[in-house]
């Protein structure tokens, strides 16, 4: 994961704080203060619901929702001022999420938010048009139906091995598995390996929590057999089957950098080569292997769900590249081929698909958990980066959520707690993705279609059935097995040859070559009043992100034309179609554009017309998402006009006003080429962490591996660990080589400080693969914290006076500080109607009534008391008020919290004051 930047340390009883600290501050699974309240001190506020905790060892920025987050694919991330902070690990509560933090950030923090697969978690839900939305009209229906079942009936069991230890992992990972096979098959048959993505662990009950290995007393959720349907189907249609569980995976991946994509390609390696042993020698294999047809090895399918897309993805590169062996827990020799990969609602944390190994995703147009569609990155994240023979589809599913492609994720279904993703608001239900809504599919159907599109890509990739790829490369026919889904797609590679790229230096006139990762109003091609996201502009680790870009368009009157103009002149020669991708705002009708292409020569023609509409979609949904069209290049011929020497594409408007935004256009002709893939370097970023020392200054460099043959160009992105921002470069790699040199001083001194990360990124971008994407330097701060002490300024007051308590450090420190004291009981006790009613508010987001002693504050009172850099105290304070009421003396006692445990700590240091009766 992205460490911090670099917000928060303590120091056994101290917090290392940034610049906007707060005024009250709540421990790890406590509940925050009241919603609308804010932590206030000194006129710096931390939002509702947010604290800041933890030890030396454990400095944490925590948030609670005040509601249930569930366990899901998508990781939760923090964000400031627009920026990634870094990912949180989960509480065990369900509610509470915290973050290691480590150096002050310029400036303290603003702005701060909860993010999760595009959509924002500390935001109430955002209330949708009540008007209903129509599902597309149905495709007409493609000469051959992968959905029906094949001639062979099929055979189930499960097999058991022992569990295997993978780096980074703490417990030993279960090797679990669910066989689906063909009886009376002849022959080796290939095989199709399914992994389940991110989900919660273990139950008992209603009980469910993502704790592995599973506490006794409870059983493993098996998410593995959630699908049998799929794999059913599969082997009826001859193939082996086989779908392992990951629990041990899901719960640990917290820890791990990259979402735990290596530790998942792993484990598929680790499956795969046991089933190549039994290929070799079936005595050796469990008895539902041996009952099975032999696997060919030669023809094996990969589909994951979530991050097992990820993992899977990253067991293909893996197969064709292999990773450096500290990272890896398979270090046996490959002896198998991974023929295509299908990704369902995947998560893309590192953004770099395999680029020569066949690809379907499968996009669930209501995905409640992936929200943002990254998985489209597995398709537009290919283009130019390798031969670009293999082709990438991606499956647009309207209607389908993120859960209900595995029955042990769907209500009804599961053997554990289950439930549908889309956050759906009963008052307000969502038109497109409401359980009501004539776009919703049921959970029978959407399995139902993605076993259809699962069992296409096994057919395509695998069995080289080129009839079925009409239903996954952009050309508009349906699969009548998965009806009534409505189910649209588009693909890049296979047979596109030359092409415009938004990426690939053209320049454009009458429309905007807009940045599709990029917050600038100037430069966004989305801006913030689009109802919804574009999947195409899903955001990374870096902000702001160089080399995507789309075409904008947009006109107020029609035959304004706009012109995509190549760097250099195209060859459309012996292509059929000119085939684009191209989006219009959700739930928009009408969009008519005339194409046309103009050679080298000025000469121009027409290639028809484009009658383009958005897709069912609302401010929930990432619906802004491309069609292809494909529009016939014999025009063209018939004008004369030099295909060979193409210049430029004409997006003439023929409808009043509107909007579009075009991705790519390419030379399209149909089949698909034999797939091969390249030698290409492979590079991989590791992490070191070094001791700052007492003097003097140090230079490391980030530990980055390039292994593999040839040379390619990749982009590395160094975030600024002060600021967050990112200066990014364009490398040529080679194997061996030490191209990608990102030093770092480390200056020494003996103040206490804070650790600090210094990271880098790393997107493939020619000729190039990319394994570990994420790494750097994290500088561990190995001076002792100062002491803290605690001295009475005015700790017997008349009522209407302030209690006062003056906190002090033994030396001064070159970062914020701070730590955090909470209400104890003590007799008699000061109540909520003797303190200040707004200082009551602003520090707990307490009302007075009803009167209750302070230590009983719903969600406790907490005081944080902040010291700034440089110097080494600072006063607290109480304010009290008069009252009319005869009453004897009444204390308050204040004790610091334990960082490591949240509660108060025993023996601890103390604030305690009397209030007196006015005279």
């Amino acid at each position: 994961m992205v460490r911090a930047r670099h917000i928060w340390v303590t120091a056994t009883a101290l917090l290392a704080v940034a610049g906007a600290s707060p005024g009250a501050a709540v421990a790890a699974d406590r509940p925050p203060a009241a919603p609308g309240a804010s932590s206030v001190t000194d006129g710096r506020t931390l939002p509702p619901g947010w604290a800041v905790t933890g030890g030396r060892t454990a400095p944490r920025l925590v948030w609670r929702s005040d509601r249930p987050v569930p366990m899901g694919d998508a990781r939760v991330e923090f964000r400031a001022d627009g920026r990634l902070l870094g990912v949180p690990r989960p509480g065990g509560d369900g509610h509470s999420f915290g973050l290691r933090l480590d150096r002050p950030r310029t400036g303290g923090l603003r702005d701060l938010q909860v993010w999760s697969g595009g959509r924002r978690l500390d935001a109430g839900p955002t209330a949708s048009p009540g008007a209903a939305v129509r599902p597309p009209a149905p495709l007409p229906a493609n000469a051959v139906d992968p959905g029906r079942p094949g001639p062979y009936q099929t055979k189930s069991g499960e097999y058991r091995l022992r569990s295997v230890r993978l780096p980074g992992f703490a417990a030993p990972v279960e090797m679990r598995a669910v066989v689906v096979a063909p009886t009376g098959a002849r022959g080796p048959r290939p095989l199709a390996l399914f992994l389940h993505g991110r989900h919660y662990t273990c139950y008992k009950g209603r009980s469910i929590t993502g704790d592995w290995p599973c506490p006794a007393g409870t059983e493993a959720v098996p998410s593995h057999r959630g699908y049998l349907r799929d794999q059913k189907l599969l082997a009826s249609q001859g193939y082996d089957t086989v779908s392992i569980s990951a629990n041990g995976v899901n719960g640990q991946d917290y820890a791990a950098e990259d979402g735990g994509a290596q530790a998942r390609s792993s484990l598929v390696r680790l499956h795969l080569a046991h089933w190549a042993d039994w290929s070799a020698h079936p005595e050796s294999a469990p008895a539902v292997v041996r009952d099975a047809p032999r696997a060919d090895l030669s023809r094996v399918l990969l589909i994951g769900h979530s991050r097992g897309g990820e993992g899977v993805n990253r067991a293909a590169l893996d197969s064709l590249y292999p990773p450096p062996a500290a990272q890896d827990g398979y270090h046996g020799p490959v002896r198998w081929t991974v023929r295509g990969l299908v990704l369902i609602g995947p998560t893309a944390f590192g953004q770099n698909p395999v680029p020569d190994v066949p690809s379907a995703t499968i996009l669930p147009g209501c995905d409640g958990d992936v929200s943002d569609l990254q998985g489209e990155v597995y398709v537009d994240g290919t283009r130019a980066v390798s031969r670009g023979t293999a082709l990438h589809s991606a499956v647009y599913v309207v209607g389908a959520d993120h859960n209900f492609f595995n029955s042990e994720w769907t209500p009804g279904q599961a053997a554990a707690p289950a439930e549908d993703d889309f956050p759906d608001d009963p008052h307000h239900p969502d038109p497109v993705c409401g359980k009501r809504a004539a776009t919703r599919l049921t959970a029978a159907q959407q399995h139902r279609a993605g076993s259809t599109y699962v069992a296409a890509a096994a057919r395509l990739f695998v069995a080289g059935d080129d009839r079925v790829r009409p239903l996954l490369d952009g050309s508009g026919r349906r699969a009548p097995s998965a009806d009534p889904a409505r189910v649209l797609t588009h693909a890049v590679g296979g047979r596109r040859g030359a092409g415009f790229l938004p990426d690939g230096g053209v320049s454009v006139t009458g429309g905007r070559l807009c940045s599709a990762v990029d917050s600038s109003p100037a430069r966004s091609c989305l801006n913030q009043g689009a109802k919804g996201v574009s999947p195409h502009f899903a955001q990374w680790g870096t902000g702001p992100e160089a080399g995507r870009h789309a075409v904008a368009l947009h006109w107020t009157r029609a035959g304004s034309p706009a012109r995509v103009r190549a760097a250099e002149p195209l060859s459309l020669a012996g292509d059929k179609a000119l085939a684009l991708r191209l989006f219009v705002p959700p739930n928009s009708r009408g969009t008519r554009l005339d194409v046309s292409v103009t050679d080298a020569s000025g000469r121009r023609a027409v290639l028809g017309r484009i009658d383009a509409g958005g897709l069912p979609g609302s401010e929930r949904t990432a619906s802004y998402w491309a069609r292809e069209f494909r529009l016939p290049l014999a025009r063209a011929g018939r004008a004369h006009l030099d295909l060979r020497h193409v210049r430029s594409m004409e997006l003439t408007p023929r409808s009043g006003s509107g909007r579009a935004w075009l991705m790519d256009a390419w030379g399209w002709r149909p089949g698909l080429p034999a797939v091969r893939a390249a030698a290409l370097p492979r590079v991989d970023v590791g992490r070191t962490t070094v001791d700052e020392g007492d003097s003097g200054v140090r230079t490391y460099r980030v530990p980055v591996e390039v292994s593999g043959h040839g040379s390619g160009q990749v982009r590395v992105y160094v975030i600024d660990p002060d600021t967050g921002r990112t200066k990014n470069r364009l490398v040529t790699v080679h194997p061996g080589g030490h191209d990608i040199d990102v030093p770092v001083e480390v200056r020494g001194n003996t103040r206490y400080g804070t650790d600090v990360s210094h990271d880098i990124l790393v997107k493939a971008v020619r000729g190039a693969v990319v394994g570990s994407y994420l790494g750097g330097i994290t500088v561990h701060d190995d001076d002792p914290a100062p002491a803290v002490t605690v001295t009475p300024v005015a700790d017997r007051v008349t009522e209407g006076q302030s209690l006062k308590w003056r906190v002090s450090l033994s030396e001064a420190v070159d970062v914020d500080m701070g730590t955090v004291f909470t209400a104890v009981p003590v007799s008699p006790e000061l109540s909520t109607k003797d303190v200040s009613a707004r200082w009551l508010r602003d520090t707990a987001g307490a009302s007075p009534d009803p009167e209750r002693p302070l230590s009983k504050v719903d969600g406790g009172l907490s005081l944080w008391v902040d010291i700034a850099p440089g110097r080494t105290s600072a006063d607290v304070a109480v304010p009290t008020v008069t009252d009319r009421v005869a009453e004897p003396a009444e204390s308050v006692r204040f004790r610091q919290i334990d960082p490591e445990t949240g509660e108060p700590r025993s023996g601890g240091l103390e604030m305690t004051g009397t209030v007196l009766d006015a005279p």
